[in-house]
């Protein structure tokens, strides 16, 4: 079935991902893997090159191209290649923390950090997640307090995507301890090297080795007025309306790695021989292959409609939650039983079946817990048909 979601400057812009990734991510991968951390030159030359900052406005440096349909173009091309640990920081600092900052900045802030963020010259991050507040975003304890005109923070972050590289962070902290969270929440641009804020371990993962993740503390921070994103007390509310974004890429990025990891079984079943014939010619392959690919075809039909909904400012939470459970679990399955197929070649992480079946686990988790999307799907459903 054709796809007609894309069109030329998105295929043009396809080509441009794609010799950027051969040419300055793919021949660097294995080392990054190992040291678990990715060059900073990376960044800069990504945006030099246009592969990042797409979305920012071109007064600030950027392509001023809001197209969801972009994100999903540079997804594909990761995930051919196998290489999504070595850029899924780009998630974060380019899909995700521009939105903040481009909705609720002020002009100075935009100024600064959006410029940053194009050139290449900062890398930001967000912190949401605490070591005993993960998905549930109400059982943040990390404060701020003001103090004359100032702020001064204190907590704990965890599991924070480019936490190390980071130049700037988007700290979420309780600016009312006496409201509920909903009400209480603050949002703060804390800046590296500020006196207080440490980036700690750099943590060891089960996959996404090259992606960069830490612990990051913040022991009685100092921030000026000017530091607050958005208004007071309405973090949680910021969090919510840009939270269906960051739900879509996961949603769409989990599509383009179960397409890869689809091409890459069929490659090869029909090329490796057993019994006399190819794994491929096995009636038992073809209905894995089968079943795969028709639910990773539904899979593809509804995120495309997805990615239309956000373009028209349109898609809703539950959706884009639907998104997010329904590709993240289809895509471990599709990844696990393609590696069956390939069979103890399966197991080397010189093939690109086995990094993504380390890497693919946390796609369940991150991003709100496909247990909270079901729970936020089912209120919905139970909102809709209640009876009064």
């Amino acid at each position: 079935m054709k796809r007609n979601l894309y069109n030329e400057d998105h295929e043009a812009f396809r080509g441009s991902v794609a010799a950027f990734l051969d040419r300055e991510v793919v021949p660097h991968f294995e080392d990054w893997e190992e040291n678990h951390l990715v060059d900073r030159e990376m960044w800069r030359k990504a945006a030099q090159s246009g592969i990042i900052g797409l979305a920012i406005p071109e007064e600030f440096g950027g392509g001023g191209v809001s197209d969801f349909r972009f994100e999903m173009v540079r997804a594909e091309e990761i995930a051919r290649r196998g290489v999504g640990a070595a850029t899924s920081g780009w998630g974060v600092s380019d899909g995700i923390v521009p939105g903040y900052l481009m909705e609720l900045g002020t002009r100075a802030q935009k100024q600064k950090y959006l410029t940053g963020l194009t050139s290449g010259a900062m890398i930001g991050a967000i912190a949401m997640t605490e070591p005993d507040a993960g998905s549930d975003l109400q059982g943040i304890t990390t404060k701020a307090v003001r103090d004359g005109d100032d702020w001064i923070i204190n907590g704990a972050k965890t599991f924070i995507t480019n936490g190390i590289h980071c130049d700037f962070v988007i700290v979420v902290a309780r600016t009312n301890p006496e409201a509920k969270a909903s009400q209480g929440t603050s949002l703060f641009i804390v800046e590296a090297g500020t006196p207080g804020f440490e980036k700690g371990r750099k943590l060891k993962k089960l996959g996404l080795d090259a992606q960069d993740t830490a612990e990051l503390s913040f022991t009685d921070v100092r921030v000026p007025a000017d530091a607050l994103l958005g208004e007071l007390d309405q973090g949680f509310i910021h969090l919510m309306v840009n939270l269906p974004t960051e739900r879509l890429l996961i949603g769409s990025g989990t599509l383009a790695s179960a397409r890869a990891a689809l091409a890459w079984t069929a490659d090869y079943v029909f090329d490796r021989p057993a019994f006399g014939q190819t794994i491929g010619d096995f009636q038992n392959t073809r209905f894995e292959l089968a079943e795969l690919e028709t639910r990773v075809d539904a899979l593809e039909a509804f995120v495309d409609r997805c990615a239309l909904a956000l373009n028209e400012g349109e898609l809703t939470a539950v959706d884009a939650a639907k998104a997010k459970y329904l590709g993240s679990d289809l895509e471990i399955e599709v990844v696990n039983r393609c590696l069956q197929l390939f069979g103890g070649y399966g197991y080397m992480l010189e093939f690109p079946i086995a990094r993504a079946y380390k890497d693919n686990r946390i796609q369940a988790i991150f991003g709100g817990a496909n247990e909270v999307m079901k729970e936020l799907i089912g209120r919905d459903i139970a909102k809709r048909n209640r009876k009064r």
